[in-house]
C-alpha cells in the first residue's frame, strides 16, 4: 500500500513531530519533577489541569483567528516559539505557584499552534486519501510521543531535569524558526 504525502504534508509532519517529541519528553517524569520542587500528586494533577483548561479555552479563540488570517504558518511558528520559551521556563521553576504560571504559558503555546496547524494540514489533505493522510499524522503523533517519553526518561536519569527542559526548548524553538523561515508558498 502506497501512502501519499505531498511536500507540504511532509514538512508539517516533520515540524510537528519535533515539537511533539519535545513535549513528550516530560510526560513520564512529570510527577517526579513536581515532587522534586515540593509538590505532591494532587499538585501534579492541578498543574496538568491548568494546562489543559488554558489550552482548551484559548484554542477556540486561536481557531477563530486562524480562520481570518492568510498565513497560518506564522501563527504555528508563534505557538512553537511560545512552547519553546515555556519549556525553558521550566528551568526557573522553584515552587508549585511558578509551575502553575509555566503551565499557563505552555497551554497558550499549544492553543496558539494547534488550530492553525490543523487548518494547514487539512488544506493539503487529498479528499480521496484523507483517512490515510490523517492516519499518518495520528501514527506520527503516537510514535513520536513514545520515543520522546523514553528519551526524556533517559536524559533525566543521566543528566537531570534541566537538560530535558533545555532540549525541549531548543527543539520547539528550532521548529518555530524553521516554520517562520519557510517560503510562504511551501505551506
Amino acid at each position: 500500500m502506497k501512502i501519499y504525502f505531498n511536500k507540504a504534508l511532509k514538512i508539517l509532519l516533520a515540524v510537528n513531530a519535533v515539537t511533539l517529541f519535545a513535549g513528550a519528553m516530560i510526560a513520564p517524569i512529570y510527577a517526579v519533577y513536581v515532587e522534586k520542587i515540593g509538590g505532591d500528586l494532587l499538585d501534579a494533577s492541578l498543574t496538568s489541569a491548568i494546562f489543559s483548561l488554558v489550552a482548551g479555552v484559548v484554542s477556540l479563540a486561536a481557531g477563530r483567528y486562524s480562520d481570518k488570517t492568510k498565513e497560518n504558518e506564522l501563527i504555528v511558528a508563534l505557538g512553537y516559539f511560545v512552547l519553546g520559551v515555556g519549556y525553558f521556563f521550566y528551568t526557573l521553576v522553584d515552587s508549585i505557584w511558578s509551575l502553575f504560571a509555566v503551565q499557563v504559558f505552555i497551554g497558550l503555546g499549544f492553543a496558539i499552534s494547534s488550530p492553525p496547524y490543523d487548518a494547514l494540514y487539512s488544506k493539503h489533505v487529498d479528499g480521496h486519501k484523507s483517512g490515510t493522510q490523517w492516519a499518518g499524522w495520528e501514527s506520527m503523533a503516537f510514535i513520536t510521543t513514545a520515543v520522546g517519553a523514553v528519551a526524556g526518561g533517559l536524559i533525566a536519569t543521566e543528566f537531570g531535569f534541566q537538560s530535558v527542559f533545555v532540549i525541549m526548548s531548543v527543539l520547539s524553538l528550532g521548529s518555530a524558526l524553521y516554520v517562520y523561515l519557510l517560503p510562504r508558498k511551501a505551506l
